[in-house]
Protein backbone atom coordinates (compact mmCIF):
# COMPACT_ATOMS: atom_id res chain seq x y z
CA UNK A 1 0.00 0.00 0.00
CA UNK A 2 2.59 2.77 0.73
CA UNK A 3 4.52 2.06 -2.64
CA UNK A 4 1.53 2.37 -4.50
CA UNK A 5 0.65 5.41 -2.69
CA UNK A 6 3.68 7.20 -3.69
CA UNK A 7 3.56 5.74 -7.19
CA UNK A 8 -0.42 7.44 -7.37
CA UNK A 9 1.22 10.63 -6.50
CA UNK A 10 4.40 10.85 -8.23
CA UNK A 11 2.16 10.04 -11.20
CA UNK A 12 -0.12 12.14 -10.83
CA UNK A 13 2.16 15.29 -10.15
CA UNK A 14 4.50 14.14 -13.31
CA UNK A 15 1.18 13.75 -14.99
CA UNK A 16 0.50 17.76 -14.58
CA UNK A 17 4.63 18.23 -15.40
CA UNK A 18 4.54 16.48 -18.16
CA UNK A 19 1.20 18.79 -19.73
CA UNK A 20 2.70 21.64 -18.22
CA UNK A 21 5.80 21.08 -21.20
CA UNK A 22 3.53 20.47 -23.73
CA UNK A 23 2.29 24.08 -23.07
CA UNK A 24 5.26 25.91 -23.02
CA UNK A 25 6.62 23.83 -26.10
CA UNK A 26 3.41 26.30 -27.69
CA UNK A 27 3.06 23.77 -30.71
CA UNK A 28 0.23 22.55 -29.13
CA UNK A 29 -1.77 20.27 -26.71
CA UNK A 30 -3.87 17.87 -25.86
CA UNK A 31 -8.27 18.05 -26.12
CA UNK A 32 -8.28 18.49 -22.68
CA UNK A 33 -5.62 21.08 -22.18
CA UNK A 34 -6.82 22.82 -25.12
CA UNK A 35 -10.18 23.64 -23.57
CA UNK A 36 -8.59 24.79 -20.59
CA UNK A 37 -6.10 26.87 -21.98
CA UNK A 38 -9.15 28.27 -24.30
CA UNK A 39 -10.71 29.07 -20.31
CA UNK A 40 -7.73 30.19 -19.04
CA UNK A 41 -7.23 32.71 -21.78
CA UNK A 42 -11.10 34.27 -21.24
CA UNK A 43 -10.93 33.91 -17.32
CA UNK A 44 -7.13 35.08 -16.44
CA UNK A 45 -7.50 31.88 -14.35
CA UNK A 46 -3.88 29.81 -14.49
CA UNK A 47 -4.41 27.12 -16.70
CA UNK A 48 -3.53 24.27 -14.03
CA UNK A 49 -6.12 25.96 -11.36
CA UNK A 50 -8.61 25.55 -14.50
CA UNK A 51 -7.31 21.96 -15.12
CA UNK A 52 -8.54 20.99 -11.11
CA UNK A 53 -11.71 22.83 -11.73
CA UNK A 54 -12.71 21.07 -15.35
CA UNK A 55 -11.84 17.89 -13.13
CA UNK A 56 -14.38 18.96 -10.71
CA UNK A 57 -17.07 19.74 -12.98
CA UNK A 58 -16.09 16.42 -15.16
CA UNK A 59 -16.32 14.75 -12.06
CA UNK A 60 -20.55 16.04 -11.43
CA UNK A 61 -20.82 14.24 -14.46
CA UNK A 62 -20.32 10.36 -13.08
CA UNK A 63 -23.50 10.92 -11.05
CA UNK A 64 -26.33 10.79 -13.34
CA UNK A 65 -23.92 8.04 -15.13
CA UNK A 66 -23.84 5.87 -11.57
CA UNK A 67 -20.04 6.18 -11.63
CA UNK A 68 -18.24 5.69 -8.40
CA UNK A 69 -14.59 7.90 -7.43
CA UNK A 70 -12.09 6.30 -6.26
CA UNK A 71 -8.87 8.06 -4.26
CA UNK A 72 -7.22 7.97 -7.23
CA UNK A 73 -10.14 10.04 -9.07
CA UNK A 74 -9.91 12.76 -6.02
CA UNK A 75 -5.72 13.33 -5.82
CA UNK A 76 -6.36 13.50 -9.73
CA UNK A 77 -8.56 16.47 -9.72
CA UNK A 78 -6.58 18.13 -7.09
CA UNK A 79 -3.05 17.67 -7.97
CA UNK A 80 -2.40 17.84 -11.77
CA UNK A 81 -3.71 20.73 -12.30
CA UNK A 82 -1.79 22.13 -9.10
CA UNK A 83 1.33 20.89 -10.85
CA UNK A 84 1.12 22.03 -13.75
CA UNK A 85 0.47 25.51 -12.18
CA UNK A 86 3.69 25.18 -10.57
CA UNK A 87 5.73 23.63 -13.48
CA UNK A 88 4.63 26.91 -15.81
CA UNK A 89 5.58 29.21 -13.38
CA UNK A 90 8.74 27.55 -13.04
CA UNK A 91 9.39 26.97 -16.56
CA UNK A 92 9.56 29.79 -19.14
CA UNK A 93 8.22 29.74 -22.63
CA UNK A 94 10.73 27.39 -25.30
CA UNK A 95 11.86 29.54 -28.06
CA UNK A 96 13.05 27.93 -31.81
CA UNK A 97 11.30 24.78 -33.68
CA UNK A 98 13.94 22.45 -32.58
CA UNK A 99 13.82 23.48 -28.83
CA UNK A 100 9.90 23.63 -28.76
CA UNK A 101 9.97 19.84 -30.42
CA UNK A 102 12.35 18.43 -28.28
CA UNK A 103 10.36 19.83 -24.86
CA UNK A 104 7.20 18.55 -26.48
CA UNK A 105 8.48 15.21 -26.98
CA UNK A 106 9.53 15.24 -23.81
CA UNK A 107 6.50 16.30 -22.07
CA UNK A 108 4.49 13.41 -24.50
CA UNK A 109 7.37 10.79 -22.72
CA UNK A 110 6.56 12.11 -19.13
CA UNK A 111 2.84 12.24 -19.43
CA UNK A 112 2.78 8.10 -20.78
CA UNK A 113 5.25 7.39 -18.09
CA UNK A 114 3.11 9.46 -15.27
CA UNK A 115 -0.10 7.32 -16.60
CA UNK A 116 1.46 4.18 -16.09
CA UNK A 117 2.58 5.33 -12.83
CA UNK A 118 -1.33 6.79 -11.64
CA UNK A 119 -3.18 3.92 -13.85
CA UNK A 120 -0.63 0.98 -12.22
CA UNK A 121 -1.15 2.21 -8.75
CA UNK A 122 -4.82 0.79 -9.23
CA UNK A 123 -6.65 4.07 -6.90
CA UNK A 124 -9.13 4.73 -9.21
CA UNK A 125 -9.36 6.42 -13.04
CA UNK A 126 -9.03 9.71 -13.51
CA UNK A 127 -12.50 12.34 -13.82
CA UNK A 128 -11.98 12.22 -17.81
CA UNK A 129 -10.89 8.58 -18.12
CA UNK A 130 -14.14 8.22 -15.85
CA UNK A 131 -16.26 9.94 -17.91
CA UNK A 132 -15.81 7.94 -21.04
CA UNK A 133 -16.10 4.44 -19.55
CA UNK A 134 -19.09 6.08 -17.28
CA UNK A 135 -20.54 6.60 -21.06
CA UNK A 136 -19.47 3.73 -22.32
CA UNK A 137 -21.40 1.60 -19.43
CA UNK A 138 -24.88 3.52 -19.33
CA UNK A 139 -25.45 4.24 -23.20
CA UNK A 140 -23.30 0.82 -24.83
CA UNK A 141 -21.23 3.16 -27.28
CA UNK A 142 -17.96 1.75 -27.81
CA UNK A 143 -14.98 3.14 -25.56
CA UNK A 144 -13.17 4.56 -28.63
CA UNK A 145 -16.55 6.16 -29.74
CA UNK A 146 -17.23 7.66 -26.52
CA UNK A 147 -13.57 9.40 -26.08
CA UNK A 148 -13.94 10.67 -29.74
CA UNK A 149 -17.05 12.60 -29.11
CA UNK A 150 -15.89 13.90 -25.83
CA UNK A 151 -12.06 14.82 -26.72
CA UNK A 152 -13.16 16.13 -29.87
CA UNK A 153 -16.38 18.53 -28.40
CA UNK A 154 -13.34 19.94 -26.11
CA UNK A 155 -10.93 20.42 -28.49
CA UNK A 156 -13.58 22.43 -30.62
CA UNK A 157 -14.61 24.33 -27.92
CA UNK A 158 -11.16 25.24 -26.36
CA UNK A 159 -10.05 25.96 -30.21
CA UNK A 160 -12.60 28.43 -30.25
CA UNK A 161 -12.19 29.90 -27.13
CA UNK A 162 -8.16 30.77 -28.13
CA UNK A 163 -6.44 27.12 -27.06
CA UNK A 164 -3.09 26.15 -28.83
CA UNK A 165 -4.06 23.25 -31.74
CA UNK A 166 -0.66 22.08 -33.73
CA UNK A 167 1.11 19.84 -34.34
CA UNK A 168 1.59 18.70 -30.63
CA UNK A 169 -1.92 18.08 -30.90
CA UNK A 170 -1.21 15.68 -33.56
CA UNK A 171 1.63 13.90 -32.31
CA UNK A 172 0.06 13.49 -28.80
CA UNK A 173 -2.69 11.91 -29.96
CA UNK A 174 -0.60 9.67 -32.09
CA UNK A 175 2.17 8.77 -29.04
CA UNK A 176 0.13 8.72 -26.31
CA UNK A 177 -1.61 5.55 -26.75
CA UNK A 178 1.37 3.32 -27.68
CA UNK A 179 3.96 4.57 -25.05
CA UNK A 180 1.25 4.16 -22.05
CA UNK A 181 0.80 1.25 -23.62
CA UNK A 182 4.51 0.12 -23.44
CA UNK A 183 4.88 2.36 -19.82
CA UNK A 184 1.69 0.68 -18.17
CA UNK A 185 2.52 -2.97 -17.71
CA UNK A 186 6.48 -1.82 -16.09
CA UNK A 187 4.42 0.09 -13.64
CA UNK A 188 1.34 -1.83 -12.88
CA UNK A 189 1.61 -2.96 -9.06
CA UNK A 190 -0.48 -6.26 -10.06
CA UNK A 191 2.72 -7.48 -12.21
CA UNK A 192 5.22 -7.25 -8.86
CA UNK A 193 2.77 -8.56 -6.18
CA UNK A 194 3.09 -11.50 -4.80
CA UNK A 195 -0.05 -13.64 -5.17
CA UNK A 196 -1.08 -12.97 -1.12
CA UNK A 197 -0.63 -9.29 -2.20
CA UNK A 198 -2.92 -9.56 -5.35
CA UNK A 199 -5.62 -11.07 -3.37
CA UNK A 200 -4.96 -8.03 -0.62
CA UNK A 201 -5.06 -5.69 -3.58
Amino acid sequence: MPRRIVQLLVGLFLYGAGCALTVEAGLGVDPWTVFAQGISLKTGIGIGWITNIVGFFVLLLWIPLRQKPGVGTIANILLVGTSMQIVIGLVPPVAGFGAQLAVLLGGIVLVAVASGLYIGARFGPGPRDGLMTGLNARLGWPIWVCRALVEISVLLVGWLLGGTVGIGTVLFAVLIGPLVHVALPLLDTRRTATPAVERAI
